[in-house]
């Protein structure tokens, strides 16, 4: 079915035909359970889910309880995408959507989260960010703001590849722990902060990566982090054993080596990095999906939203 989709390019087409065709089926939504408070304790009752049972408090009274819960609000969800030059790797994966590109494959992702979202009632904005926050819209629910944020991926996705023979003038590097800790600012409610990234910063700013992370969580937002990579040439640098020109996108800058000679330093140095983003996920609870971009959006993408709800 997915192959039959690749000549429909639409982002409102594709994203309609993934949820009816794959997400109808869920029992119930992957981000249910998230926008709830608790409010009292009650007596269980014999017969229903243990679910809520209070264990602590059963330890101390040794009678059985069952957390009630109120609904603060329908779910908000701010959708963050990583646009900076390095997520347009590798290039002839270009709005191909078999063997995507990490910003295709980030902008039809964000493309069927809103259609789910909308399908829900729940309220759902779009950030893209680099530098800082190059674009952010307002959080609502209606199908018309769904439809205004497909268009500005749309435009994202028609935006001009670079010229690599051409070397850039200034450079164009990304600091996008700017833009989250500005995130972690601007949303007054608490909300799901769904980023897609391939977090490829400088050693120099990994710590500030992640405190920018931590403020998301100190200012109680469920935070989902895409680490989104092509793994066979960022992870495993695995490229053909003969002089090449690397092309740096973001910086412009041009070097010539055979792969070889710095394969292991690199896949030690990209290893650890990523071991370090997975270990402060963890730690600071948030949910941490490794996303390869070769594999494909339904290897990828549906495996996971299904996997979700089952846990949640």
């Amino acid at each position: 079915m997915f192959e039959d989709l690749e000549k429909y390019k639409s982002l409102d087409f594709f994203a309609r035909q993934i949820v009816e065709g794959f997400i109808t089926g869920l029992h119930r939504s992957p981000f249910h359970g998230f926008s709830v408070e608790f409010a009292e304790h009650r007596q269980y009752t014999t017969g229903e889910s243990t679910r809520n049972i209070d264990w602590k408090l059963y330890g101390r009274t040794n009678k059985l309880f069952v957390k009630r819960f109120e609904e603060e609000t329908n779910l908000r969800c701010q959708l963050v995408i990583d646009h900076s030059s390095s997520m347009l790797l590798p290039l002839e994966g270009h709005r191909d959507l078999q063997h995507p590109n990490k910003i295709t494959f980030a902008c039809y992702a964000t493309a069927v989260l809103t259609e789910l979202l909308v399908r829900q009632r729940d309220a759902f904005g779009l950030s893209l960010v680099s530098n800082g926050i190059d674009l952010q819209t307002e959080c609502r629910s209606s199908r018309v703001h769904q439809q205004y944020l497909l268009q500005l991926l749309e435009t994202e996705l028609n935006r001009p590849l670079p010229d690599s023979s051409r070397r850039q003038s200034q450079p164009q590097t990304t600091h996008i722990t700017d833009a989250l800790h500005l995130t972690a600012e601007q949303l007054h409610r608490r909300s799901l902060v769904v980023i897609f990234t391939d977090a490829l910063v400088t050693p120099a700013d990994q710590d500030p990566l992640m405190d920018a992370l931590r403020h998301l969580r100190h200012c109680k937002h469920e935070v989902l982090l895409f680490h989104t990579l092509h793994h066979g040439q960022e992870l495993n640098f695995d490229y053909p054993d003969r002089p090449t020109e690397f092309i740096d996108l973001e910086s412009g800058r041009h070097i010539k080596l055979r792969p070889s000679d710095i394969a292991q330093h690199y896949r030690q140095n990209i290893t650890q990095q990523t071991e370090n983003l997975k270990r402060h996920a963890i730690q600071y609870r948030i949910d941490y999906q490794p996303i390869d971009v070769s594999k494909g959006f339904d290897q990828v993408m549906l495996p996971f939203l299904l996997k979700r709800d089952k846990h949640h």
